[in-house]
């Protein structure tokens, strides 16, 4: 993990490996951090789902990946890059219930096809780039309610 403090801005940025061993440990390590800052439970319990949905992602459908929290005075960002196989049609992956994943990660209990669906339904704004054969970057941005923002000065 890679921290980064600016004058107002926390940055980490979280390596994910592919493979189910790794899966949920950024989530739980950005949702202890949003906790340290006296966060409202609604926003990190939604980034921490988004955070997860895209943790999952990258550890059933890519080799690696980085997934890069921001927190600012007033939104969160989450940035999700993977080093995969890319989405062929993300319409159709953005449909609920949709999904890709192999027989093997079904038989683990994952690849319901609610990832990127959820993702949408819990960021405030949500963006998905994605590349065949090379890989797929989600960027998603959560407010933080007004009065949760820091004093002005």
């Amino acid at each position: 993990m890679h921290v980064t403090f600016h004058e107002k801005i926390i940055e980490h940025i979280y390596p994910v490996k592919g493979g189910f061993e790794n899966a949920g440990r950024v989530s739980g390590q950005v949702k202890a951090l949003l906790a340290k800052r006296n966060l409202p439970k609604d926003i990190i319990r939604r980034v921490a789902i988004v955070t997860l949905e895209a943790e999952m992602n990258i550890c059933s459908y890519a080799r690696r990946g980085t997934i890069t929290v921001r927190v600012m005075p007033h939104f969160i960002t989450i940035e999700a890059v993977d080093e995969g196989q890319g989405i062929k049609d993300i319409e159709q992956a953005m449909i609920e219930g949709y999904s890709t994943a192999t027989d093997q990660i079904r038989s683990l209990g994952f690849g319901a096809g609610l990832g990127l669906s959820n993702i949408k339904k819990f960021s405030d704004t949500f963006r998905i780039i994605s590349e065949v054969g090379k890989g797929t970057r989600l960027k998603m941005l959560i407010h933080i309610p007004k009065e949760f923002h820091p004093p002005k000065t």
